[in-house]
């Protein structure tokens, strides 16, 4: 059996003030990937950098208001991978017995340190399709490396998290009082000419909202390394996350574009079901 991790509990926020719940949407780290200036070495750091700097934001939001719960959403891709497109191998610095194990470290590691600074701490999962299996089609969608690592942190945080939402399905959603998150991972919009497609983004996001799926409020998706934020039909919004990565030579050479590395941020009001504040938080 897997040893749990034991941290001793934040002392409780007794004011009265009206409390807002943080968002945290960690995705597309890739891990075991090797570029010029990112690898598993720079993977970790950034994501244990990112994890400070959520503390130190909620730590000003605090000065004026509670802020007692965070909301974890694993968006998938946070392994690299093998075998998703020829030429992949060569591109890889950790196969995936390294990847499976590491990224659940991480996981593990990221949620302790939250809940050393939020009375609770409540995932939310979601697979990519860098952690597939084998060909596009070959095996089941849910059997996947992403969901295997999940499971391996999920074992280790028993007594951190105060809930715990995976499934095979290919999206979630996160209630948070009267928020609903939906999350996905983003490869479900495909793209032509390798550009980020925002309008098949809105097109499909728009479709989902009219009532092909349970009610929510905004989407949360990464898969394009792009941080953005697009206004749905009914006025409830889209926010893509951008990655860890940096100097993606994909993306210079096919998609004419680079990326800063990046996570996401955002306070919820459980009350009126909105984003009361939003951060891109930079990580190079």
């Amino acid at each position: 059996a897997v040893e749990p991790v034991r941290i001793k509990p934040i002392a409780k926020d007794k004011r009265t003030g009206k409390p807002e719940v943080a968002l945290v949407h960690l995705t597309d780290w890739q891990y075991g990937k090797q570029t010029v200036s990112y690898g598993p070495t720079t993977c970790a750091q950034r994501i244990e950098q990112f994890i400070d700097k959520t503390i130190h934001i909620t730590d000003i939001q605090r000065k004026h208001h509670p802020v007692r719960e965070v909301y974890v959403l694993l968006g998938g891709d946070m392994v690299e991978g093998l075998g998703i497109f020829p030429g992949q191998v060569y591109e890889v610095h950790a196969h995936l017995y390294e990847q499976l194990f590491t990224v659940s470290q991480i996981i593990t590691q990221s949620i302790t340190t939250l809940a050393q600074h939020f009375e609770k701490v409540h995932v939310v999962c979601e697979y990519g399709n860098h952690g597939r299996l084998g060909r596009k089609g070959e095996m089941p969608g849910g059997d996947n490396i992403d969901r295997i690592a999940y499971e391996i942190a999920r074992d280790k945080c028993k007594g951190l998290t105060a809930s715990w939402q995976s499934s095979g399905d290919w999206y979630q959603i996160a209630r948070i009082g009267n928020y609903k998150a939906l999350l996905v991972h983003g490869d479900e919009i495909k793209s032509f000419g390798g550009n980020t497609p925002a309008f098949g983004i809105l097109r499909k996001v728009n479709a989902w909202a009219g009532g092909v799926i349970e009610e929510f409020t905004d989407c949360y998706m990464g898969h394009w390394h792009t941080p953005m934020s697009l206004t749905m039909g009914n006025g409830n919004r889209i926010f893509v996350t951008g990655s860890p990565e940096s100097h993606n030579e994909y993306a210079r050479e096919f998609v004419a574009a680079t990326g800063k590395p990046s996570q996401r941020l955002h306070f919820i009001d459980p009350t009126k079901g909105r984003v009361a504040a939003e951060y891109v938080v930079w990580l190079d």
